[in-house]
């Protein structure tokens, strides 16, 4: 018997190496660009049909381009699926879109999102995430709680609740994107930044519902955005407190007259003004205007503002995550290339 066993343990051990160096070396065994076309010239014809492809925990990023076309699909980027790029055709061109919503069959608010992103340091850029279900309550468009996630010159549609950064230890960070709703389409736990983004309210109603952690340094943050409305909206708050810590600022974003005058609503909890932080610094146009806001809302002063940069939100958003931010800067740059066919 113990013959036997000196037989077959180093066997055992060899087999185990054997897969455990399968699956750490020769990582040119793998493929690492995708693309999709609906026209079938690509590689797949459905977005999460590549996905599905992709090797989980890959040995390099991975490069999925999409061709011009409406996707009408829901997508799910589970959270094994690190280190993705999607780069669209064309932001106007290149569209995921679905109609799912709360109460629709057994579906949730968290549930109804048409695209769900959870590999790590994800990136899209020039793609138009869509829910189409209309003004029917609850509709997610991007349901994303990766950390680290970026998204460039995308564009975000739908009503209500169109984006959930969600994770409340994740950042994201929005980049030129373009972002319409109606009520509370900016909601979740993380931290992120959007900067230089256009907002667009639908209604009378509310931009953010932040539902930040207690004890997190940052929430929400909107730098250099330009705030928006259609032509029938009169009453916008800047936010409300889906939760009591929540945290949200608007630093230089140009407001339109339709922000309400208070500025901030306390959702109807007293309590929460205690615990909320709702801040402004030098925000310009007719909504800008701080005479009315809310006595517990804060304007920031210079010393403060200096600390709210992409850098310094991203290394400070919890103790328990590295302080690396080179994560977000490493957006495609110059020209862009487009592949001509199928990688």
């Amino acid at each position: 018997m113990m013959q036997l066993v000196k037989i077959i343990l180093p066997a055992l051990a060899l087999l185990v190496s054997t897969n455990s160096q399968a699956q750490t070396s020769n990582p040119q065994q793998y493929k690492y660009v995708f693309t999709v076309a609906k026209d079938g010239s690509g590689d797949y014809k459905y977005i999460q049909d590549a996905i599905d492809a992709m090797r989980v925990f890959p040995l390099e990023p991975i490069t999925l381009y999409i061709k011009n076309g409406v996707y009408t699909e829901k997508i799910d980027l589970p959270a094994n699926n690190t280190d993705v790029t999607f780069i669209g055709e064309s932001v106007e061109r290149t569209i995921i879109t679905f109609s799912d919503y709360s109460g629709r069959g057994k579906l949730t608010t968290f549930t109804s999102a048409t695209a769900k992103i959870s590999g790590n340091r994800f990136v899209a850029e020039n793609i138009t995430f869509v829910n189409a279900a209309g003004p029917v309550g609850q509709a997610v468009a991007l349901y994303v709680d990766a950390d680290k996630a970026v998204f460039k010159n995308c564009r975000f549609l739908g009503n209500q609740d169109t984006i959930y950064a969600a994770g409340e230890n994740s950042r994201q960070y929005f980049l030129d994107c373009y972002i319409e709703g109606t009520t509370d389409f900016i909601f979740g736990p993380s931290t992120a930044v959007f900067q230089n983004c256009t907002i667009k309210c639908k209604a009378d109603s509310y931009i953010t519902a932040a539902n930040t952690p207690k004890g997190k340094v940052f929430g929400f943050v909107f730098l250099d955005c330009v705030i928006t409305a259609d032509s029938t909206v009169t009453n916008v708050y800047l936010g409300r407190p889906w939760r009591a810590f929540s945290k949200t600022v608007f630093l230089r974003c140009q407001l339109p007259a339709t922000i309400a005058a208070a500025g901030w609503d306390n959702w109807s909890n007293p309590e929460n003004e205690k615990t909320a932080f709702y801040a402004e610094y030098r925000n310009t146009g007719a909504g800008a205007a701080v005479k009315n806001r809310v006595s517990w809302s804060r304007q920031l002063t210079a010393q403060e503002a200096a600390s709210y940069t992409p850098e310094n939100i991203f290394s400070n958003s919890n103790a328990t995550i590295s302080t690396d931010t080179s994560w977000f800067k490493k957006i495609r740059t110059g020209p862009f290339s487009w592949p001509l066919g199928p990688k």
